[in-house]
């Protein structure tokens, strides 16, 4: 019998009829949700390895980290409407088998354009499982108490991913090779797809929303034009015939996405009403410089470790744990300060602290050694962890509490969207390795850069966001 892949496997895969075991629901949507972050930041460890048995260059790496992204980032706001319209509970295995598979296929992968290829398909398994996972807890957990303590368990898990990877990823690397960061993904999904087929009850929403198709490929047509233009400016100019048509082509899709988003109204993909609100536009704007200075500054800073420095998989990724430490250690914390004071101060604070970090990492010279990094790693790390909760929370305080869910999505995919930019940008501005004057320069660059951008954006937090709410008051 026809049907859509999602029907076919509610079908082959019924829902549980024993009563819901909210624990064992969330271990297993914890386990999904650490590898989607876990591969965030395990493939940049990678990278030198993954370069020299493919025969890549440096545009090549940067697909291999934004063949992830991208598709993170295109269908991030669409997999969270399917999960309401098909089941959560569907989506989510479904995201699991297609990770699994793309992860397998990056594991196999024989060539640079194969593990591209393999990382999409990976990217697209971590788009359906995200918002998936916080949905089937959410619903586990009816009691707003106990609902509560289960989203700091898998926040806090997630956190635990960011530094797991660069640490996890040089040591397979070095004990087994690039392969095994992917590989090693196989067994777990394996394990979290039974698991969740055993204890996840079915939910979804009687009322949702529409799913906005010519969004969704209009938001990818200008993610793949806007990343390809920058990558591919980094190898040939920026004057090159393909970038400029890259560019136009991102422009084009820009336009009409701004008309179908209009005329789809509240069914739209991003609803413009929601951008029309200063304070979530500020938020989202915050979360997207904040993730395009990170993570290309992260993606320079590996190739700086390990091809300028000589260091090892391993000792490239212990090197960054005061970088990553602090941000898990301090969110919690961060969560609780933003709820004190509110988000502006936190988030600006958070903005200037990495700022300074990032300028100090944009004086190190090629032979500096680790007395000279730690200081920049340890204030980044902290700025980090004082503005992640705080961009979350000002988005979500922006809108009415109805649209809380949709506000948290559009907030992690301006983070994703802002990544994926990021990497394309900085691996343009440094070029390769090899070259080793080049890109010491344009390393430094980038770290001034996004500690100019950093600063920008706690400039722009300052003027916008409001402060705390005072007692008895409504933010209207």
């Amino acid at each position: 019998m026809a049907g859509t892949p999602l029907t076919l496997l509610k079908r082959a895969v019924r829902p549980p009829a024993r009563p819901v075991r909210p624990w064992a629901v969330l271990v297993v949507m914890c386990a999904g949700y650490f590898l989607v972050l876990l591969d965030v930041t395990i493939v940049n460890v990678a990278l030198p390895a993954i370069g020299a048995r493919l025969g890549t260059d440096t545009g090549g790496l940067q697909w291999v980290v934004d063949g992830y992204a991208l598709a993170l980032a295109a269908l991030m706001l669409t997999s969270g409407t399917a999960g309401d319209r098909h089941g959560h509970r569907a989506v989510v295995l479904t995201g699991l088998a297609v990770f699994g598979a793309g992860s397998l296929a990056c594991g196999l992968a024989p060539t640079a354009t194969a593990l591209v290829a393999a990382r999409v398909v990976q990217g697209v398994g971590a788009a359906l499982l995200l918002p998936g996972t916080l949905a089937v807890i959410g619903r586990a957990f009816p009691d707003p108490a106990a609902r509560a303590r289960a989203i700091g368990v898998w926040a806090g898990i997630g956190s635990l991913a960011l530094p797991a990877g660069p640490l996890l990823g040089g040591a397979l690397v070095d004990g087994l090779g690039w392969r095994a960061i992917f590989l090693v993904n196989v067994p777990i999904v394996l394990v979290a797809l039974v698991g969740a087929a055993v204890v996840v009850p079915e939910s979804r929403e009687e009322s949702a929303r529409r799913l906005d198709v010519p969004g969704m490929l209009l938001g990818a047509l200008l993610l793949l034009a806007a990343t390809y233009a920058f990558i591919q400016g980094g190898r040939s100019g920026a004057s090159a015939p393909r970038v400029v048509a890259a560019a136009a082509v991102a422009l084009a899709a820009l336009a009409a996405l701004a008309v179908v988003e209009a005329r789809r109204g509240e069914d739209a993909m991003l609803p413009p009403t929601l951008l029309r609100r200063p304070a979530f536009a500020v938020a989202n704007t915050a979360a997207g410089v904040m993730n395009l200075c990170t993570l290309g500054t992260l993606f320079v800073l590996m190739l700086f470790l390990q091809s300028v420095q000589g260091r090892s998989a391993l000792l490239a990724g212990l090197a960054l744990l005061p970088l990553f430490t602090p941000l898990a250690v301090l969110g919690p914390f961060g969560g609780r300060i933003t709820s004190r004071v509110g988000a502006r101060l936190p988030a600006a604070a958070g903005l200037l602290v990495a700022a300074v970090g990032l300028a100090l990492l944009a004086r190190a010279p090629a032979g500096a050694d680790y007395g000279v990094l730690l200081p920049a790693f340890l204030l980044w790390g902290t700025g980090l962890g004082l503005l992640t909760p705080a961009v979350v929370a000002a988005a979500v305080a922006a809108v009415p509490t109805a649209r809380s869910g949709l506000a948290s999505a559009v907030n992690n995919t301006a983070r994703q969207t802002g990544g994926a930019i990021g990497i394309a940008v900085a691996g343009a501005v440094a070029g390769s390795p090899g070259d080793r004057d080049r890109f010491l320069h344009g390393f430094h660059a980038v770290a001034l850069g996004s500690a100019a951008l950093y600063t920008a954006a706690a400039l722009l937090v300052l003027a916008v966001l409001p402060g705390a709410l005072l007692p008895g008051k409504s933010s209207g």
